[in-house]
């Protein structure tokens, strides 16, 4: 179940009328429109999903699921499918999304009675027989800036629905080389992943108590901003991860990619765009590449296919008003 950041209880507050912010009338917490996000926060690229669509919301006011709250106006599911049926049943509106990369030969998850949207950028093949879900484009963030002074690595690790084995040696044998590689070529390094929290950690015990590095969950912290912040991105081949390194026209390497999906992503990827591996943690492609080095425009030039999280909002906000 999706859990709000900081930010997003802002955002909701300020919707609300109760943080209106400078120059804004209040609006009435009573009149303003609700909506349920729901994700697997433990899935980066459903995380992801979720807040970069939220980020577009406009008055909708974000609410929570709880026994004593008054149904939603309309809800997004991000790939949970026993929630998407639970919520549909309620007769809420309610839009499914399909956040990540699935191979071909293997369509997303068919949900009946629901509006079903899939994150497909205009690159990737077409989707399999028998997948009605409409594409959005990329979830793009919604700041596509990056800070004038950046320093340091952003290592993004997702091992959602991979294979055990594969994920226990990328954790143990790359990650702590990839570590200290960082903390010597750019001075720190923040470790975000969406699960294996305690193995990672435990791999990176012989680092002892440096400030210099942070492991976080993705749902502890702002992904995007670190990547904003950051001067080295280093990531596995998911779509969230393509879609900060596309709108941005920043730098990216490829970790080993850990599963079918990734690997079929990686592929995919790398036969339109040159991205470098990351199989050698010494090697100068992974960490002195610049902004501008990778031809990100070979990937859908036209720029409308940026806005995905902007398509799916307006479906949100359009169902609120007037549900089908």
């Amino acid at each position: 179940m999706a859990v709000l950041t900081p930010r997003e209880e802002a955002d909701a507050r300020r919707t609300a009328g109760a943080d209106p912010g400078p120059g804004s009338a209040p609006a009435s917490a009573e009149s303003a429109r609700r909506i349920l996000l729901v994700s697997r926060d433990e899935h980066l690229d459903s995380l992801l999903a979720r807040r970069r669509i939220a980020a577009h919301l406009g008055d909708l006011r974000p609410v929570r699921e709880a026994p004593d709250e008054p149904p939603p106006d309309v809800v997004l599911v991000c790939d949970d499918e026993d929630a998407t049926g639970r919520l549909r049943a309620s007769g809420v509106p309610v839009v499914h999304l399909t956040s990540g990369h699935r191979p071909p030969g293997d369509p997303s998850a068919r949900v009946d009675g629901v509006l079903h949207r899939v994150h497909r950028p205009g690159w990737l093949p077409a989707p399999a027989p028998g997948d009605e879900a409409r594409p959005t484009g990329l979830l793009a963030p919604a700041r596509s800036a990056r800070g004038r002074r950046r320093g340091g690595t952003l290592l993004l690790l997702s091992a959602w629905g991979v294979p055990a084995a594969e994920a226990d040696t990328l954790t143990a044998e790359m990650v702590p080389a990839l570590v200290r590689a960082a903390l010597r070529r750019t001075g720190r390094c923040d470790v975000v992943c969406d699960t294996r929290l305690k193995p990672i950690r435990a791999a990176l015990a012989g680092l002892g108590h440096d400030r210099r590095v942070r492991v976080s969950r993705a749902v502890d912290v702002d992904v995007d901003a670190l990547h904003a912040e950051a001067e080295v991105f280093l990531a596995a081949p998911t779509l969230g991860a393509i879609s900060l390194a596309r709108a941005r026209r920043a730098p990216l390497a490829f970790l080993p990619a850990l599963g079918e999906a990734q690997r079929d992503l990686s592929t995919r990827v790398r036969q339109l765009v040159p991205i470098p591996l990351v199989d050698d943690v010494e090697h100068d492609s992974v960490w002195e590449s610049s902004d501008g080095t990778v031809p990100w425009d070979v990937l859908d030039p036209e720029p409308d296919d940026l806005r995905g999280a902007q398509r799916v909002a307006r479906t949100l906000r359009q169902l609120a008003l007037a549900p089908l």
